[in-house]
């Protein structure tokens, strides 16, 4: 945080201490993403180029030419070591001079090198990843401007539009103060370097040259002749395609900047839909003029129509720039086999040219399943069967509630003629039973069934009466 000086009222000397704070920066990468527009609809599709110029370059192989080694210059060098006074007339030749770019040059601290009448470190490939992990500072045709040189033992090191690194590195991670406030060294706006780094490296030592010499060997690279935008542009290009930008002329395949340095701004744009890709369409011209309508998927020319008064339309969608964008002339998928395409989303089939999908598996590619396999094996997994549902299995809840309460009742209407009372002890004859006191307590019991009274009468006892 960036605090303001306190102001002092008086003039008294303050004593003051130092103290360095380093505050960790965090570098942020410029990410160069490179958007390759595809179908959104339902028959999507990505091909994956195994043989690109992206990868391999460093091999030998196919590369994009902005990216690929270098011609080697052939400038002749003296053997005599460079003095003070030419290192004086160079810097004041070269500082502040303008080129233009013949390729991309990638920001970053430690930037590209160039070995004089030799090859460019790092080339293909690692070329690629540099550009791709710290942005681009120019493309190729951009003007670049020599802000800074510096001489070290065996090197020439050029600052290109300011430099990777911002000034005074190291001072911005330095505070002052007194006091309990603190301020930086060096006041940081926020905004990071966008400059470039390119090191020009000679073997042993920096021999006696002009600047014409060193603008020479930098010719690669930078070129510092006067041209115009449209000429510094064309010139990183092949000649069948610079013929066509200077012709006005496009061709599939180019990207929104060679449109714009052949027939410059379009006078209307259109964005419409195709299905489910959205395009861009350019239109130059009006009637009775030829009219010229560019569709644009993307940074690429995918389609070319010219229509004239009177005459069919003209139309072109074969790419024919990325053929020429490589170092040996091939297209971007050099065969089938160099390319996979996987389809993504509800796929179309056309059931007259292709087969049916294959259904899903579980097998790994190229494994093949036992002899049994599908048969109803021990341990094998089986088809779910679910049990089948009953009338009754979810009955009436008040026909279930009347059920209980008619069991209830019936049984206690049998706990009551196991347990018979006394008026339901007589006879069939018509004669009652007597109750004796038990104990002499007064409780009387009903008789059970083995003592009840018989039909047949007992004997008379000794003392009983006799009848009159």
């Amino acid at each position: 945080m960036i605090r303001p000086m306190p102001t002092i009222p008086s003039p008294v000397v303050i004593p003051r201490h130092f103290a360095g704070i380093c505050r960790h920066g965090v570098a942020g990468a410029c990410v160069l993403t490179l958007a390759f527009a595809g179908v959104l609809a339902a028959a999507q599709a990505i091909t994956i180029d195994t043989h690109s110029g992206a990868n391999h370059g460093s091999l030998g192989g196919t590369v994009d030419r902005r990216y690929a080694q270098i011609k080697p210059t052939n400038v002749p060098l003296t053997q005599s070591e460079l003095d003070a006074k030419t290192r004086s007339e160079l810097i004041r030749v070269l500082q502040a001079e303008q080129g233009f770019a013949m390729r991309p040059f990638p920001m970053g601290h430690k930037g590209l090198k160039l070995e004089a009448n030799g090859k460019l470190i790092p080339a293909g490939e690692p070329y690629l990843d540099m550009v791709t992990e710290f942005g681009i500072c120019a493309k190729p045709g951009d003007r670049v401007v020599l802000t800074d040189i510096k001489f070290d033992h065996n090197k020439i090191i050029f600052e290109l539009n300011g430099g990777p690194d911002l000034k005074h590195r190291f001072l911005r991670h330095i505070e002052l103060g007194g006091g309990g406030m603190m301020n930086p060294v060096v006041q940081d706006d926020g905004n990071p370097a966008t400059g470039a780094r390119l090191t020009l490296e000679f073997k042993g030592h920096v021999p006696e040259l002009t600047g014409t010499e060193v603008e020479a060997l930098l010719a690669p690279l930078i070129s510092f002749g006067v041209k115009t935008p449209i000429e510094a542009f064309t010139d990183t290009l092949p000649a069948k395609l610079k013929s066509a930008i200077l012709s006005h002329d496009v061709m599939v395949g180019m990207t929104t900047d060679m449109v714009l340095f052949a027939l410059g701004q379009p006078e209307r744009k259109v964005r419409e839909i195709e299905g489910q890709m959205p395009f861009e369409e350019w239109i130059y011209g009006s009637p009775p003029k030829p009219v010229e309508f560019v569709r644009i998927n993307g940074n690429r020319v995918i389609r070319v129509e010219i229509a004239k008064v009177g005459e069919e339309p003209v139309v072109f969608t074969k790419d024919e720039v990325e053929g020429m964008m490589r170092t040996d002339g091939s297209p971007l998928v050099a065969s089938d086999a160099a390319a996979h395409t996987v389809k993504m989303g509800d796929v179309q089939r056309d059931p007259d040219t292709q087969a049916p999908a294959p259904p899903p598996t579980l097998t790994a590619p190229g494994e093949k399943l036992p002899d049994y396999a599908g048969q109803n094996q021990p341990g094998a997994m089986k088809p779910v069967e679910f049990p089948k549902q009953k009338p009754d299995d979810y009955p009436d809840v008040e026909a279930a509630r009347r059920a209980d309460q008619a069991r209830a009742a019936e049984a206690a209407d049998k706990a009551k003629d196991t347990q018979p009372d006394a008026s339901r002890d007589k006879p069939a004859n018509g004669s009652t039973g007597t109750q004796e006191p038990s104990g002499g307590q007064g409780s009387s019991s009903s008789q059970s069934p083995a003592s009840a009274p018989s039909s047949t009468p007992a004997p008379p006892s000794a003392d009983a009466t006799p009848p009159h």
